[in-house]
């Protein structure tokens, strides 16, 4: 099971939202590069960054420092946000990112997606399921949709999806811990690889996700439970180690 720090880039500074509200932000590093070097130093073999800016349909984006982080601290990144097109995807790819991840216009246009496999490999492409009440939410979070979160998982796989990040919305950033029964619907119900997001507050939560690993779990997404010390990172490794999830 793998640990993905979360870096969420908004104005160029490291900052979390709860549950995706962007009135509801706090800023917790203004250097995300350093951010970025200290979670690799503590053991970080991924990063999970999210171009909250380019999410919101902002005119800003973060793209240029999201290139920095790959290219100075030398780990591997995925990424999202705003995502609209192949070019978007291509331009991502090639300046060494491990995979990018598509969210809304995997809704709107699915054929983009099959294209996106076709073009760049299923390696390369996640899917987010950002989920609110079992439905699809688009736009940044900002709009729920009538579509079924799980019926939308498939639809995906059907077209060559093999990884996606289920977030549960109402948890995100509210460290109120993992939606276990949620994920256990995905694991169950597709073949896909699963990384959680959304709710992470404790070790017991880790240990709780290392118990879902054998069924598909390939990791998790930590974000305002690292930023508050409420876990720390090699302690998290460490606590996968033991429960041989590794």
């Amino acid at each position: 099971m793998i640990i993905y720090p979360a870096i969420d880039l908004r104005g160029g500074k490291c900052v979390r939202l709860q549950q995706g509200e962007k009135t509801r932000e706090k800023v917790y590093n203004g250097d995300p590069l350093a951010a970025a070097q200290a979670f690799r130093k503590h053991g970080a073999t991924w990063l999970h960054i999210v171009d909250l800016d380019r999410a919101f349909d902002e005119e800003t984006s973060n793209t240029a420092l999201i290139e920095k982080i790959v290219a100075e601290v030398k780990i591997k990144v995925q990424t999202g946000g705003g995502l609209r097109t192949l070019s978007d995807i291509g331009r991502l790819l090639e300046t060494g990112i491990e995979r990018v991840i598509l969210g809304t216009i995997a809704v709107r246009r699915p054929a983009l997606v099959q294209n996106a496999i076709k073009e760049f490999g299923s390696d390369k492409i996640a899917l987010a399921i950002d989920a609110r009440d079992g439905r699809v939410a688009v736009d940044g979070w900002e709009r729920t949709s009538q579509i079924d979160a799980l019926a939308f998982a498939k639809r995906m796989q059907n077209i060559g999806i093999k990884l996606a990040i289920f977030t549960d919305i109402a948890r995100d950033g509210m460290l109120t811990g993992v939606n276990i029964n949620a994920l256990k619907l995905f694991l169950e119900n597709t073949e896909m690889q699963i990384i959680a997001s959304g709710g992470v507050r404790d070790l017991r939560d880790i240990k709780k996700l290392c118990a879902l690993d054998a069924g598909g779990l390939n990791g998790a997404i930590l974000g305002k439970s690292l930023y508050e010390g409420r876990i720390q990172l090699r302690d998290a490794l460490t606590c996968i180690k033991e429960n041989h999830a590794g």
